[in-house]
């Protein structure tokens, strides 16, 4: 029970590797918010991960500063504030330069970074209160080496740079900001709908020879949330089968 008494807000809670974190979180102990823009399938999480009521969803839109705060105020009027959280709302587009639109490029930069941004600001004043707190963004080998997706891979960059920034903030609170970089993921914005060539293509990058299990991004989520990574801030966890060293 490693987050016993702990409060949580997981935002992209809903499916992939959000609502494995929302498992993972719950078995060890969390009270946990799952936070999605699309609230019938959080509260279908909730609903299946807890039944004893220690998840329960909210609708947020990552990228609308009110959201934030008032699924935040609400934590601390109902559970005296947030210990962490994390940012994994995220959307993919794997689109050519010359393809790509303003208003694609303005979707993708708007919730994979402004949306990390407005949580973390968000929740600082009420983990400062609490007397420090966890913040786990989830980047990508993206935002480490280049990809073909011009847009996905910035924002992605821009998140694990920003995770650096606020470690550096946040420390002086006893705020910790860590970045998680997840590969090939089994997941449904991932690589599990992926046509079977461009599966085996990519697994043929992969040195461990398989993707990985969502749940397995969950448990280097929760040692980053965890006071296992008490002395860990700034940094970044890859987490893709050796990936990104082939």
């Amino acid at each position: 029970m490693q987050l016993a008494g702990k409060v949580a807000l997981v935002s992209g809670g809903s499916r992939g590797i959000g609502a494995a974190v929302v498992r993972r979180f719950v078995a060890e102990g969390a009270y946990v918010v799952v936070a999605d823009i699309d609230l019938a399938a959080a509260a279908a999480v909730a609903a299946d991960t807890s039944p004893s009521g220690m998840a329960r969803a909210v609708h947020l839109d990552v990228t609308r500063t009110e959201h934030w705060q008032a699924a935040v105020a609400t934590l601390v009027a109902n559970k005296g504030g947030v210990d962490i959280l994390v940012n994994n709302a995220g959307i993919y587009q794997r689109t050519p330069l010359e393809d790509i639109d303003e208003a694609d490029w303005d979707l993708v930069l708007a919730v994979n970074a402004k949306g990390p941004f407005l949580g973390a600001k968000a929740v600082m004043a009420a983990m400062r209160a609490r007397g420090g707190g966890s913040i786990v963004n989830i980047s990508s080998t993206a935002g480490i080496r280049a990809s073909v997706a011009t847009h996905y891979g910035a924002s992605k960059g821009a998140v694990r740079l920003m995770t650096k920034s606020v470690a550096l903030l946040g420390a002086k609170d006893r705020i910790r900001c860590n970045s998680v970089h997840p590969g090939p993921v089994e997941t449904q914005m991932g690589y599990a709908a992926l046509p079977e060539p461009i599966r085996d293509e990519r697994l043929g990058r992969v040195p461990l020879g398989r993707f990985a299990d969502p749940d397995e991004i969950a448990n280097a989520v929760l040692f980053l949330a965890s006071e296992e990574s008490s002395f860990v801030t700034g940094t970044e966890l890859i987490v893709d089968g050796g990936a990104t060293i082939a």
